[in-house]
This record gives C-alpha cells, sequence and structure tokens, in this order.
C-alpha cells in the first residue's frame, strides 16, 4: 500500500470562510431581526424624561402624579423629609443611612439654596452636617434625595420606613405628605 499524501487548505482559508458568517450574524443583529424575521427592540429604544436645568440646590414646587404639589429640586427630582429627624435641629441621618438617602446639600462656594417657583422663601434655609457640608432645609426639615427617582415626576420613596424612620415628599408649607 503506498501512503497518499493530502495537502492541507492553505493557512488562514477556514478563517476566510467564516468572515461571511460573522458578517451576515452582525447584519442581522445591527438589522434588528432574528432569523425568523421577528423584529427585536431594544430596552434602551425608549426614551427617559430629560432633567430639568436648574441647579440641584434650587428648590422649588412641581405637581407629582398622585401626590399634588410638593418639594424638588433644580432637575424637577423629588426631595424628602426624615420623620426621625427634629424640624428645626441638624439632620439625624448619618452613614449609611445618608448613602441610602443623600442629604440636599449646597456645593462648595455657594451659601444659599435657590428659592424657585412655588417656594416661600422664609421657609427655605440650612442647616450644618457633622462632615462639613451644609445641609438645604424646608420650614425646619433637612431635605433628602432617594436615589431610585431618577427622573422628574417620581416619588418612589414616598413612605417607606428605611433607614430608621419613614420618609414623605414634602408639600408647600414644609409639611410631610403623609400616605398609606
Amino acid at each position: 500500500m503506498t501512503a497518499v499524501s493530502v495537502d492541507p487548505a492553505p493557512s488562514g482559508s477556514h478563517r476566510r470562510r467564516s468572515i461571511p458568517a460573522v458578517g451576515m450574524a452582525v447584519v442581522l443583529l445591527l438589522g434588528g431581526c432574528t432569523s425568523s424575521g421577528v423584529a427585536v427592540s431594544s430596552p434602551f429604544a425608549g426614551t427617559r424624561p430629560a432633567l430639568q436645568r436648574g441647579p440641584k440646590y434650587e428648590v422649588k414646587v412641581e405637581d407629582i402624579s398622585g401626590l399634588g404639589p410638593v418639594l424638588v429640586d433644580g432637575q424637577g427630582i423629588a426631595l424628602y423629609l426624615f420623620e426621625s429627624d427634629v424640624r428645626g435641629a441638624p439632620s439625624r441621618c448619618y452613614g449609611i443611612c445618608a448613602i441610602q438617602w443623600p442629604p440636599a446639600v449646597l456645593p462648595a462656594g455657594v451659601s444659599r439654596p435657590v428659592g424657585g417657583p412655588g417656594i416661600e422663601p422664609s421657609l427655605l434655609g440650612t442647616a450644618p452636617r457633622t462632615d462639613g457640608t451644609t445641609q438645604i432645609t424646608y420650614n425646619g426639615w433637612p431635605l433628602y434625595f432617594w436615589p431610585p427617582d431618577g427622573t422628574p415626576d417620581t416619588a418612589t420613596g414616598q413612605a417607606l420606613t428605611n433607614a430608621g424612620g419613614r420618609w414623605y415628599v414634602v408639600d408647600v408649607a414644609g409639611n410631610a405628605v403623609v400616605t398609606k
């Protein structure tokens, strides 16, 4: 028996055949269709409500669905009070509490919050924090953010019991909007 030698395919030819297959897969993925022709939509295709253009240290009044007119920052994000705080006294929310519920503070170089539409200027104030920052207050209540409320007209922290107390959005008079 004589041995027959078979010349292997030239180097790289296997790769050349796979390039059209990869290209087709990319076209199908980018085209938004599966091989069955069913359209695939991106979870990022929807539009998020745009943040408003005011500074974070502005306090104004806006209507939030189901809660009525409440305090929001200059970008339209809801502001909360912490029921465990004492009205007229500095915040009691530090450590993990302040991580979960970041205080509304003035940036360096700013000495007063901005009172926007609907705000009673005599109720807008500040209180010192132990870390040296200055927290914005309204009617004596230190104000906070709930990070999941990333868009205007959202108040998912409303009436939550969390970090040692209950949290409420604040009405125009500076009181908790108590809901069940």
